[in-house]
């Protein structure tokens, strides 16, 4: 068996947890809208075509924030082809995705969902095809009171009351070829800038989210981030950061490796915005916005099999298995641990389109994925302790990666402890200690585990449950010290209380 030791001081914290870091991300993309969250037709529908069983799952997982309308859609839309009248709204080409968008959802529909759903809105805006004034535009609809030609146009498409959208996103990957519009990193830079400061304008309250590089992996990373910063640090309260990881090889220990890639990812753009802070001689932090990330790669072929321009096509749906579930948690561990520049993440995505709920004419069910995230949101709420670990490591295509994930949130008002772990062995149980006489009196409340003895297994419609988080009593507090004992291939969850 193998042996860890957590190290933490209650003195010793990185951040208070943004909430918004537990956000999501519904893009017109697949059936995400459109039999996902909005199902006019659907017997589980209320008065406005909303799912109101999706929603049920969604506030169980408490996401505070979610973007929308894109990812790579938005590089294409026109947003004022989804307000107004249904009947009057028009059927368009959406080249992102070669599909056929019947503008039968937008904007006003989403603000509405937003408030059932229990959220708020993440706002991003066309920086591809279209640009500033766009972006003006679309501020003034949704945030001015009225007496203004676009404030004017939502009260008489019926929403008296403004929206007040406080996050938005300055376009999406514009960093990528597969993006419309585009642009080199001094071109983004300027349109970010001028673009954000002309929103600001309209409302200076709002938050603005540049876009940073789509992936670690993309060849302009790093010089990417460090030109548009240049251009538009002073317009801009966050940089957004973009990653997926898959298994196509079915090698688990290395795809369990991913958060170390993740870390280094991480630590690397928060390097780089510190760079041009310095070299600005700003006082200002730009913190991070992860605002995409997930396991993708099980639909990659049968995505290329897909018929063009239908509507809301069976695509990018996932399958999640266990090992999925296993990096998802590490994932959310990773960032938490870096809770003092990621303020904001978004799980894309949220429903059907690589999603942790997912829908039938019959009902809708949680994947495997969706336990790390609704017990971290659940319990992840208050203060990141700095959590040193000391457990033994394998050797990786990442480098050298530890078999233990772990971080412990102290909630000082509920005098409540919470540590995170993954053990990423998959053979043996790993025993972990930690030193927990700064917090005297503190027991074990309850200690839950997400495990399977089989890698691949997934949950399904027909049967829900095949992966889920169970009761266990591996864990006590003996003398002040926390003993634990982590099973193989395993995400835990181990909540003490004074």
């Amino acid at each position: 068996m193998k042996k860890s030791n957590l190290f933490i001081d209650k003195h010793f914290k990185v951040a208070e947890v943004d909430k918004r870091i537990y956000g999501s991300f519904i893009e017109h993309l697949g059936r995400a809208v459109y039999g996902g969250i909005y199902q006019p037709e659907s017997a589980f529908s209320d008065e406005q075509g909303f799912r109101t069983d999706v929603a049920k799952l969604i506030t169980r997982l408490d996401v505070p924030v979610v973007r929308y309308p894109g990812g790579n859609f938005v590089s294409g839309y026109h947003w004022e082809d989804g307000v107004g009248p249904k009947d009057e709204r028009p059927r368009k080409t959406d080249l992102a995705w070669n599909v056929i968008e019947t503008n039968q959802f937008g904007l006003n529909e989403f603000m509405d969902w937003t408030k059932k759903a229990n959220t708020e809105a993440m706002m991003a805006v066309n920086l591809g095809t279209r640009g500033v004034d766009d972006a003006k535009n679309i501020v003034e609809y949704c945030n001015l009171k009225g007496g203004t030609y676009y404030s004017d146009l939502r009260k008489k498409h019926g929403y008296q009351n403004p929206h007040d959208i406080k996050l938005w996103c300055l376009g999406n990957e514009m960093d990528g070829p597969w993006q419309m519009g585009h642009k080199t990193a001094p071109e983004y830079g300027r349109i970010a800038a001028e673009a954000g400061r002309i929103m600001k304008m309209v409302d200076p309250s709002i938050e603005l989210v540049a876009c940073g590089s789509s992936s670690l992996t993309i060849d302009t990373f790093g010089t990417w981030e460090d030109t548009v910063l240049s251009e538009a640090y002073d317009m801009i309260d966050y940089l957004s950061l973009h990653q997926y990881y898959g298994n196509q090889d079915n090698n688990t220990p290395d795809f369990l490796a991913n958060t170390v890639a993740m870390d280094e990812f991480i630590s690397s753009v928060v390097s780089i915005c510190d760079a041009v802070k310095a070299k600005k001689r700003r006082h200002k932090n730009i913190n991070l916005s992860f605002d995409e990330w997930n396991v993708w790669y099980h639909s990659h072929e049968q995505d290329q099999k897909l018929e063009r321009w239908c509507e809301a096509p069976h695509q990018l749906e996932d399958i999640y298995n266990f090992e999925d579930a296993l990096l998802v948690a590490g994932m959310m561990i990773t960032m938490l641990m870096h809770a003092d520049r990621v303020k904001i993440a978004c799980l894309a995505q949220l429903v059907n389109v690589i999603a942790p709920i997912m829908t039938s004419d019959t009902g809708a069910w949680k994947q495997t994925i969706y336990y790390p995230f609704e017990l971290i949101s659940r319990y992840g709420r208050g203060t990141v302790l700095g959590t040193l670990s000391d457990a033994p490591c394998y050797e990786s295509s990442h480098g050298d990666a530890s078999y233990l994930d772990a971080v412990c949130i102290m909630d000082e008002e509920q005098s409540a402890l919470t540590i995170f772990a993954v053990n990423k062995d998959l053979t043996d149980s790993m025993e972990l200690s930690c030193d927990l006489r700064q917090f005297e009196g503190y027991q074990v409340k309850e200690h839950l585990v997400l495990t399977n003895p089989d890698l691949k297994a997934v949950n399904t419609e027909e049967h829900p449950d095949c992966v889920v988080p169970v009761k266990t009593q591996n864990a006590k507090v003996t003398d002040g010290i926390l003993h634990a004992l982590l099973c193989d291939k395993s995400f835990h969850v181990i909540r003490l209380e004074r």
